[in-house]
């Protein structure tokens, strides 16, 4: 699945291997990458990143979590039917 938000330099995509999963993003900067749940948001794997990264990307996360939901599922559905 495609990438479908940067900000502050953070990455956030979807793998369209995970699409089985429960709904989640990754995410990455510098070399690291973290797995946040999106329902609810909870982080999944912290993947190196500091404390107050993690606290960021998970503000970004709940700032675009509509938006997320809505990716994810659009893309799910593409993957399921075809």
């Amino acid at each position: 699945m495609p990438t479908v938000l940067h900000i502050n330099g953070y990455k956030f995509w979807f793998y369209e291997a995970d699409i089985q999963e429960p709904a989640h993003i990754h995410v990455n900067k510098e070399g690291k990458e973290a797995k946040f749940w999106l329902n609810p948001i909870q982080e999944a794997r912290a993947g190196r990143f500091k404390p107050y990264e993690l606290r960021e990307i998970k503000q970004i996360i709940e700032n675009n979590h509509t938006f997320l939901l809505e990716t994810w599922e659009r893309e799910k559905s593409k993957h399921v039917n075809g």
